[in-house]
């Protein structure tokens, strides 16, 4: 993925069982966070911190939608256990994430394995990448996001 390309289409489901696509957000700024896991210490902070600035982004015609190979029924969990309020995403297959580039090796303890590799995209009206953040820092990233998006829309 690189900056000033055309956004990669999807259709996956959400918490409920309804398909979000991103073309359906045509029109709005759009942020698509990859995270590993469900209730794990560093995908719960970017979820509560997401979810704490939801209505400042919605403000600026913004939606959030995070994205893991965790099940619907992982992600309502989730939802309901951290009282969340943005949408997230099913990618059990992972191939949403490797349309996008972030499935990808991965080491812990000396062991290899593939899994999400924490990634941010805001993607514009057009549907036009704007911003790529790769290997996320979770501390501040959801306000850096937001002013990101400030800062372009001006």
């Amino acid at each position: 993925m690189n900056i000033n390309t055309k956004a990669p289409d999807f259709s996956l489901f959400n918490a409920v069982n309804n398909e979000i696509s991103l073309e359906q957000y045509l029109g709005k700024w759009v942020i698509v966070y990859f995270y590993p896991k469900d209730n794990t210490s560093g995908c719960t902070r970017e979820a509560i911190d997401f979810s704490n600035l939801n209505s400042k982004f919605s403000s600026e015609n913004a939606v959030i939608l995070g994205i893991s190979p965790d099940s619907q029924k992982s992600h309502t969990n989730f939802i309901t256990k951290q009282s969340l309020t943005i949408e997230l995403l099913s990618d059990p297959d992972h191939a949403v994430a490797e349309m996008y580039g972030v499935w990808q090796k991965k080491k812990l303890y000396g062991k290899e394995y593939m899994g999400i590799v924490r990634s941010t995209f805001l993607i514009d009206p057009d549907g036009i990448i704007r911003e790529i953040w790769n290997k996320v820092s979770v501390a501040q990233h959801a306000e850096t996001v937001f002013n990101t998006l400030c800062t372009l829309k001006r």
